[in-house]
């Protein structure tokens, strides 16, 4: 696996599972910090647990890793497009409902960075072979 492709050192699983978890405790903090303790506070949560697991299955079934991380692609898209609900509605939410739009935007956009990249690399190894 010395040939795997990393970005600053670390592979895209473990990147998935470095936001995975950021999400899940960004959601958690949201949920515990908003007055009204609303379920809808925890999104970043519901978004990134499945990229926590899809990151975690990646790294124990290297067989299924193509799938795995184009299912946590597609998720990072739905992050975005989610997020982007925020530029319609602004006026009407509170800080840290923007706060966790906007995080969610950029941690999908990042990871989608990263994973472009990757699967790039990955076809430009398969057409030197």
């Amino acid at each position: 696996m010395g040939d795997e492709f990393t970005i600053a050192g670390f592979t895209i699983p473990r990147i998935a599972i470095y936001d995975g978890a950021f999400l899940v405790l960004w959601g958690i903090a949201a949920y515990i910090i908003s007055d009204e303790s609303s379920i809808t506070a925890m999104i970043p949560s519901f978004m990134g647990a499945p990229l926590l697991i899809l990151g975690i299955l990646s790294e124990r079934m290297p067989n299924m890793r193509h799938h795995l991380m184009h299912a946590a692609m597609v998720l990072a898209v739905v992050m975005v497009l989610g997020g982007a609900r925020v530029f319609t509605k602004m006026s009407e939410m509170s800080n840290l409902a923007i706060s966790s739009h906007v995080v969610l935007i950029l941690v999908g956009v990042c990871f989608m960075a990263c994973g472009i990249m990757s699967f790039r690399a990955a076809r430009l190894a398969r057409e030197e072979e």
